[in-house]
């Protein structure tokens, strides 16, 4: 069934986007790297952000997630609202949990376009709620998270892009610094690579450094579809994921 439902949506998409003008800069995405982008979903558009992802936690655990859904909706030229869902399954040993992830509500605001050394920078701030979601996976308190997002063009077929900020998991009251820094290269007018290096440090651990690298393929200017990879740098941290991701904006009024 989920194999019909995915060809189902990926034709519907491929009809759908060759009836709408390409009156707009080709989509811009906050996936597949971990480094969310400084640019805002165009004015009145709706924009899916779906991955479909494999962790091995460790040698016993692995997590899937299928699918995960960041929606975006523009507002205004500075502003979008966002929504993140996740269908999450636990795969420990012989025990098995699927469940929806509590809802994740939030925002993007542009703050500065690129200017010299200025990069271009937005900030996006979530919520997490803590018992909208499957009950094994509800938390005591609400999470909040937010990061400052900033790239610079370094050439015209290449980007080097990085955030920083802190999130919190609703069960403890410590926060994580997030950091990521990447590097996008077009390779074509339609593929496009990345190379990333990202971590989290919290108070009372040392830090988990991660790597990962993916490629893009516009299949037009509203459709992409990705696929990427990564790994652990440091021990504490997953051992590895893979992740294949479709991204399609349409626009739901004047």
């Amino acid at each position: 069934m989920f194999k019909k439902l995915f060809i189902f949506v990926l034709f519907y998409c491929l009809v759908q986007s060759n009836a709408i003008a390409q009156s707009l800069p080709s989509i811009q995405l906050d996936r597949p790297d971990q480094t969310e982008c400084p640019f805002i979903t165009p004015v009145n558009y709706i924009q899916a952000e779906s991955g479909f992802n494999i962790e091995n936690v460790s040698a016993n655990r692995q997590v899937l997630t299928t699918p995960t859904v960041l929606w975006k909706y523009g507002i205004n030229k500075k502003f979008e609202l966002r929504f993140i869902t996740e269908l999450i399954t636990d795969k420990t040993n012989s025990d098995k949990f699927t469940g929806l992830a509590p809802l994740t509500f939030g925002f993007k605001t542009a703050l500065f376009e690129e200017k010299g050394i200025i990069p271009k920078t937005s900030f996006i701030g979530h919520i997490t709620t803590a018992t909208m979601g499957s009950e094994k996976l509800q938390t005591k308190y609400i999470a909040p998270s937010f990061r400052f997002t900033m790239q610079h063009t370094i050439s015209d077929k290449m980007v080097l892009a990085y955030n920083l900020g802190a999130e919190w998991n609703g069960i403890e009251a410590a926060q994580t610094y997030i950091y990521t820094l990447t590097t996008g290269f077009s390779l074509t007018e339609k593929l496009g690579m990345y190379t990333e290096l990202y971590g989290f440090k919290t108070a009372y651990a040392k830090a988990d450094h991660r790597f990962d690298g993916g490629f893009t393929y516009l299949i037009n200017n509203d459709f992409i579809a990705d696929i990427s990879g990564g790994f652990r740098l440091t021990d504490n941290g997953p051992k590895n994921y893979i992740s294949l991701g479709l991204s399609y904006r349409f626009k739901v009024s004047n």
